[in-house]
């Protein structure tokens, strides 16, 4: 009889979780919202599947999608300055996490996973450990259901280090080549322009990364997809006036109602496991490793820590599930989660000056700009750029 695995929530960690456990387990996918009201619901987040990512969704069958948006390149500009463009070694792509998740989740069920739609509070989590053998926590921002330990070493923060402020927009002429628009205004904030797919066509997600009660944060109050307009065609205009002049006037609006988002976080990376009624309960994604979108790492870390997880969880497929799995899980993990989270971080604060000093140098070589733009799709490249004497434990 095949062990039972409940995972709560359906994000990104969640939804390869099932496509990696279903040939192995009897897995159960526990969720809030149903396939078409994600769909039809606001835009969540940004996403960036880097090349890494990319191959972990063909390792575990998951949806294929049309490439003909593929991100090729990553380009810099520090205040009105564009420093280059660096190719990345693999193409990434980025498609609305509501089209994402809404075809992972129907897919899921015509495959064999099970769903239960079902709000779950903190107050019944406990309860839901006792209807399977693991019971893993993939709740995302709104989590963690379960009280897993800070990691103090990873979790400098207690107080948000920037608004996000997230538009999915028609009416932007693209870049050629075609990738991650990176502009950092120093002491301000910082804007990432990407490409992304969605029900609506193709579309450029305008997203502020804004400097709490800075130049930036000019967003306050706005709640209709109108104003929010109005505001990013102002704000663009004074701030970033390379993408303004790639702005259609007369086509410049969200790409529907649901298609902008505001929010705020508090960068926290937890132990990702503990015991409750003598059977363990395992976290995966920003339930757990949550850290500032600044470096776009989100659900490529998520996507890491979830291929970690299904390593565990096979390797102890004829074993004992107890909290040995959780601590051989975390002992895989937590290298690649250090060095992501001190390179995000390192980046919410001014850059280094060897770092400005590489991002200079790499306006005049294009060896270095390619070097620069792998740092996305593989920080430890990027830690060692921040922390070069750095030893990960």
């Amino acid at each position: 009889m095949k062990k039972r695995i409940g995972i709560v929530g359906s994000g990104t960690a969640g939804l390869i979780l099932a496509y990696a456990l279903k040939e192995h387990f009897n897995v159960t996918m526990i969720h809030q919202r149903s396939a078409d009201e994600i769909r039809n619901g606001r835009v969540m987040s940004t996403q960036v599947h880097f090349g890494p990512t990319r191959e972990r969704e063909k390792r575990f069958h998951m949806p294929k999608w049309d490439e003909k948006n593929l991100l090729k390149s990553i380009h810099i500009t520090i205040g009105e300055q564009k420093l280059f463009t660096g190719m990345l070694k693999e193409p990434a792509l980025s498609v609305d996490q509501r089209l994402y998740y809404s075809d992972c989740m129907n897919d899921l069920m015509k495959n064999g996973v099970s769903f239960r739609q079902e709000k779950v509070s903190k107050d019944q989590a406990e309860a839901l450990v006792r209807d399977f053998d693991l019971l893993i926590d993939c709740t995302g921002k709104s989590g963690p259901l379960f009280p897993f330990p800070i990691d103090e070493e990873l979790s400098p923060f207690n107080a948000p280090q920037r608004k996000c402020i997230v538009g999915y927009f028609l009416g932007v002429e693209p870049l050629n080549p075609p990738g991650v628009n990176v502009t950092v205004l120093p002491g301000k904030g910082e804007m990432f322009e990407i490409p992304a797919k969605t029900e609506h066509g193709p579309v450029a997600i305008l997203f502020i990364m804004a400097v709490p009660d800075g130049e930036l944060d000019e967003f306050k109050g706005i709640k209709s997809a109108e104003a929010f307009t109005e505001q990013m065609k102002r704000t663009v205009k004074t701030f970033f006036p390379a993408i303004y002049n790639r702005i259609i006037e007369d086509q410049f609006t969200l790409c529907d109602k649901n298609g902008f988002l505001q929010i705020a976080i508090t960068p926290t990376i937890r132990k990702p496991y503990l015991t409750v009624h003598n059977k363990p309960v395992i976290g995966c994604g920003d339930s757990v490793f949550l850290n500032d979108p600044i470096t776009g790492q989100g659900c490529n870390l998520s996507s890491y820590c979830a291929e970690q997880l299904y390593e565990t969880i096979i390797d102890y497929k004829h074993s004992a599930w107890n909290e040995q799995l959780g601590e051989d899980y975390w002992k895989r993990a937590r290298p690649f989660v250090k060095e992501v989270t001190e390179w995000t971080n390192a980046m919410t604060k001014p850059l280094p000056e060897h770092v400005v000093g590489q991002l200079l140098q790499g306006a005049n070589d294009q060896e270095l700009a390619d070097k620069i733009a792998e740092w996305f799709e593989s920080p430890n490249k990027a830690h060692a750029a921040f922390f070069p004497t750095a030893t990960i434990l």
